[in-house]
């Protein structure tokens, strides 16, 4: 019975450590897709922006060519006064009066071209974005494709081993079941470890010989009285567990 006992707090051990393994799985899973979304979100963002900055543009666009096409025309109802001018003194105040406009004309030109310009970059820029979005979308799909399976499997395994679990738990004694929850809840794992040659193989250190004696009789499961680890023999020639 002792040894049963050994042998299924070996096997609670081992599933333990893959339930933590499985579990630690399931909850970062999700956190390998932050990182694209993070990116997505800063796309829609600065898809956002893009879009803000193409109205913008548009409308300045439209308004310059209002303004462009208003002055072509007082430049040209100017150059008909022109000639119906009486006297030096009005034909130069009316040349003034061209030369500014034709001067503001050419800076709205100017400013025109610029934006028309500054059109090209953001449509650039779009054309930039989607492809990146593109790619990373395809990065989510897939991963979140993969994602899903993983996790599925993960947790198909993890009802598998907490079956295994209780059918181990079933044999141990409360007691002892209970002392190896409290260290596992307190230790870094293992909780229950071989002792050879009277070294304990979880602290590394010689246990007293009469408890080593009473550790190769057999007949009860003992603590390593260094670091409270549950302790079973091991013959040397058994080799490690």
């Amino acid at each position: 019975m002792y040894e049963k006992q050994i042998e299924q707090l070996i096997i609670l051990q081992q599933v333990d450590d893959e339930i933590l393994i499985l579990r630690d799985e399931i909850e970062k899973a999700p956190l390998e897709l932050a990182d694209l979304e993070a990116q997505m979100r800063e796309f829609d963002e600065r898809r956002v922006q893009i879009d803000e900055r193409m109205e913008i543009l548009k409308d300045q666009k439209k308004k310059l060519g209002v303004e462009i096409e208003e002055d072509a025309g007082k430049i040209k109802k100017s150059k008909n006064k022109l000639m119906l001018v009486g006297n030096t003194k009005e034909y130069h105040a009316m040349m003034r009066e061209m030369d500014s406009l034709e001067k503001l004309n050419r800076m709205r030109e100017e400013e025109q071209i610029a934006v028309k310009e500054e059109v090209v970059r953001q449509q650039d820029a779009t054309a930039a974005l989607n492809e990146e979005m593109s790619g990373v979308q395809e990065q989510y799909d897939a991963l979140k494709t993969t994602l899903d399976e993983r996790l599925a499997e993960a947790n198909k395994k993890l009802e598998s081993l907490d079956r295994k679990r209780k059918k181990a738990c079933k044999v141990v004694p409360p007691p002892i079941l209970g002392r190896y929850e409290f260290i596992r809840e307190r230790m870094e794992n293992p909780v229950i470890v071989p002792v050879t040659s009277g070294v304990c193989h979880g602290c590394h250190i010689m246990i007293p010989p009469q408890a080593y004696n009473d550790l190769q009789k057999g007949k009860q499961i003992l603590s390593c009285p260094n670091c409270q680890r549950l302790i079973y023999w091991k013959r040397e020639d058994e080799g490690e567990e």
